[in-house]
């Protein structure tokens, strides 16, 4: 698999040599997001198995998901292939999904489950939980965390529902709507962290960070 490298400009020229970071999604907006950091970044996706017994509760899924997600990249890797010029070496997993009355909702199979999603999430509440993982290739030192952010869809009506599926957005996002893109017509409010609801919580990720010995900003 073919890994490719993002170098990230930084304001934090003390901090930027201490870790480079593997992200193990090849999501565009994990990689706008992990950007963030300042840190060198190494893009390498991974193919983990995602699926999960029934029953689980939605911060266990998110959770377990994204340590299987980093530990499928650094199995995988030659660690002298995501070797950077920085002493450590940490790959970065994250999974999201979107909850509602305590039931994981994924990403729709087709249009029509799309519109089903978001005739149930429209003009109520929902939470969307996205678990971390940081993986420091070498030692095998991990920290896993997640967090909850909640969600308000606006009220909608069929129409406006089938609409927002025709653009395709829906297609490959957890619960069926993108905050990032034209889903945040959809949105009234947000209570909580509006990048966990992209799909990786920068600040939760810096806080997860220190335990390697890295402060950022």
């Amino acid at each position: 698999m073919t890994s490719n490298v993002t170098k990230t400009s930084s304001s934090h020229s003390a901090e930027a040599a201490q870790a480079t970071l593997v992200l193990a999604s090849s999501s565009p907006r994990r990689q706008e997001l992990i950007a963030k950091l300042g840190l060198p970044v190494i893009v390498r996706p991974s193919d983990a198995d995602e699926t999960t017994p029934a029953g689980w509760s939605p911060a266990t899924i998110v959770e377990e998901l994204s340590v299987r997600k980093a530990k499928a990249v650094a199995e995988a890797a030659d660690p002298s292939e995501l070797k950077g010029s920085a002493p450590l070496t940490i790959v970065v997993g994250s999974d999201t999904i979107v909850a509602l009355d305590g039931e994981a909702m994924g990403k729709p199979k087709d249009k029509a489950d799309a519109e089903a999603m978001l005739a149930r999430l429209q003009g109520r509440s929902h939470e969307v939980y996205t678990g971390v993982t940081l993986l420091e290739i070498g030692t095998g030192q991990a920290v896993t965390r997640h967090n909850v952010t909640k969600v308000r869809m606006r009220t909608l009506t069929a129409e406006q529902i089938r609409r927002y599926v025709e653009t395709g957005e829906p297609m490959d996002k957890a619960g069926a709507y993108g905050i990032q893109g034209g889903g945040a017509l959809l949105v009234e409010g947000i209570d909580g962290d509006f990048y966990s609801v992209m799909g990786l919580p920068v600040s939760l990720v810096a806080e997860m960070l220190e335990p390697f010995g890295i402060a950022l900003p």
